[in-house]
Parts: structure tokens; C-alpha cells; sequence
């Protein structure tokens, strides 16, 4: 088992790649969403020095399957269009031979990176490892109050007005527009960050007064949506507010499942991976903390493929102090 560190944002911005390095803006188009079971049918990158871009290569796929109609209404790229397309056996070399070992960039980069690896272990029996940076993960955190992360807010936040057509060249060529001066932005929030770790007892006092105003707000919004609900659950319409959002109401239902049925139907369906997902914490728990058979455990440890550590923040309450509990303390 090998402990993974995830470079994915500051590290591997600040560290192991730096502005003025070779990167590859990449992008891709697919038969579907799911990464186990569709397949890549068009693939584009550029290559950028610095702000520069320098080289571009793209290529449709052959997926040897359907396209999805659902993917089509997003990329427009039909089955006919890729049925004289080279295989990914084909253009997987020509791809890696234009990346390199360079760093790739993409917006939702474990969406491209998932297929592209799913391409190499086929074909080549190896993961894609180069290092990833994902520019909607740093949008999110340079600019957290957006509507949306997507590329076409990104694009509109730094003034570009074209529209995201869902094509992996042209895509990608609009990523590398904004990508500098979003990597920028990015920086500066760390070096900033960075700047005021001398300020964290004063910034706790700060952050322990927002998070009570915080709580108060959530107490005060809870109440009006009961009153809401109530609204709606005697008659009520619609509402729109002045600023033109609609208060509307919906019902979701919910079902509970015999899961020892379910699991023998998934099975015999081929579904199950669809269906039940592991859940990692539960399984550490079992294998730490339970008292299961001692060989299991250390199935399960063997089974284990990396370690990440999660870095959490947690602020413990004060001990109050009674009368009764120092006159204890006394005696």
C-alpha cells in the first residue's frame, strides 16, 4: 500500500509545476457519462508555454459503440461522424506522444483524466499518471459565491464571450484563454493565505463570531421554510419575489429496499457496480474498530491500495465548569 499525497491544487500549482512550464490544456468528448462502460470518441489538446500556445492536437475516436443520444444533445457528434474515425488504439500513441510528461489542465479534470486512464489499462495495461490540475476546482475556490463553475461562467468571469460548444479542440482553445489568468487569481489567494498564518488566533476569534451569526441565520431561514411549507401544504401558489426568483413546492419520494433481494436481483443483472457503491469509512471502521474475525481484517487490509489523509478543522466546546463539579474538585 503506498500513501497517495494529493497535489491536484496548491501543491501542484505552486510546486511541481510552475507558470512558465510546458502544459497541456486538454479536453474530451464521450459515448456517455460513466467511465467503466463508455468510451472516448473524441479527444483535443494544446500546448502551451508560458501564456503561449504553441501546438495543438485533436482527433476523433472510433467507440466501437453507441453514442448515447443524451451525449449527443450535448457534443452534436453523431455515429456517422466517427465511423471512419482510427480506433483509440490508434490515436492513444499520437496523444501520449504530443503530452508527454507534461502536467494536463482541464475544467472537471477527473472527468477527462477517468477516460483517458480507462483507455490506457486497456491498452496498455498502465495508468495515465500524469499530473492532473483541475481549473473548476480553482475557480470554485478563488471565486466560491458563483452561480455556477462551469467553463461558460468561467469564460463570461474573465470576459470572453464565447460559448462553450462542447467540441474537445475548441474547447480546450478556450480554456488556455482564461486558464493563465485563473492560475493567477489562484496564486495570489495562497500567497495570501499564506500571509496570514501569523493572524490565526485573532482569525479564529473572527471565524467563531461568523459561524454564530452563521447558525442564527440557518435558525431564522428553517423557521420561514416551515412557514412555507405550511403555504403550500393548505393551497398555496407560486410566489415570485421582486427580484424575479419562484418559490415553487415538489414532493420526492423515497423508497426502503430488502437489500438482501436487491443484492441477488444486481447480481443477476450485472447492475451491481451501478448499485452499490463501497462506502471506505464504514469499511475502516469495520476493519479497525470492529470485532470481526481477525482474517478478515487482514483481507481487508491487503485489499487496501493507498492511504489519503483528510485535513479537517474541528473546534471543540469549552467545559463548562458548575458548582457542584469544583466543590467535588474541593473535596
Amino acid at each position: 500500500m503506498k500513501f497517495e499525497k494529493d497535489l491536484t491544487l496548491t501543491e501542484a500549482m505552486l510546486e511541481a509545476v510552475k507558470p512558465d512550464d510546458t502544459i497541456i490544456i486538454l479536453d474530451t468528448e464521450t459515448t456517455g457519462l460513466d467511465h467503466k462502460c463508455e468510451k472516448l470518441i473524441e479527444i483535443a489538446a494544446v500546448k502551451m508555454q508560458g501564456t503561449e500556445i504553441v501546438e495543438t492536437f485533436s482527433s476523433l475516436v472510433n467507440p466501437q459503440k453507441p453514442i448515447r443520444h443524451s451525449s449527443f444533445l450535448i457534443h452534436n457528434i453523431s455515429e456517422e461522424m466517427v465511423q471512419d474515425a482510427p480506433n483509440i488504439e490508434e490515436v492513444l500513441p499520437r496523444f501520449l506522444e504530443f503530452v508527454g510528461d507534461h502536467a494536463f489542465v482541464a475544467h472537471n479534470a477527473i472527468f477527462d483524466y477517468s477516460f483517458i486512464n480507462e483507455a490506457m489499462k486497456a491498452t496498455y495495461g498502465k495508468r495515465f499518471t500524469n499530473h492532473r490540475i483541475d481549473t473548476f476546482e480553482m475557480y470554485r475556490s478563488v471565486f466560491p459565491d458563483e452561480a455556477s463553475h462551469g467553463l461558460n461562467a468561467l469564460l463570461r468571469r474573465f470576459g470572453f464571450n464565447e460559448d462553450v460548444v462542447h467540441r474537445a479542440l475548441d474547447d480546450a482553445m478556450c480554456l488556455a484563454k482564461v486558464y493563465p489568468r485563473l492560475r493567477a487569481l489562484y496564486e495570489q489567494k495562497f500567497s495570501w493565505q499564506l500571509s496570514q498564518l501569523k493572524n490565526v488566533p485573532y482569525l479564529m476569534e473572527r471565524y467563531i463570531r461568523m459561524q454564530k451569526a452563521s447558525q442564527s441565520l440557518q435558525a431564522e431561514m428553517s423557521d420561514l421554510k416551515d412557514i412555507f411549507k405550511m403555504y403550500f401544504q393548505n393551497g398555496g401558489a407560486p410566489v415570485e419575489a421582486s427580484t424575479g426568483e419562484v418559490m415553487v413546492f415538489n414532493y420526492r419520494r423515497s423508497y426502503s429496499y430488502d437489500e438482501k433481494k436487491i443484492w441477488e436481483i444486481a447480481t443477476e443483472a450485472g447492475v451491481c457496480e451501478r448499485i452499490f457503491k463501497l462506502n471506505p469509512r464504514a469499511l475502516d471502521k469495520l476493519v479497525d474498530r470492529s470485532d470481526i474475525d481477525e482474517r478478515f481484517k487482514e483481507a481487508f487490509r491487503e485489499a487496501r491500495l493507498s492511504m489519503h489523509e483528510a485535513r479537517n478543522i474541528n473546534f471543540l466546546k469549552p467545559q463548562i465548569v458548575t458548582e457542584n463539579s469544583e466543590d467535588s474538585e474541593e473535596s
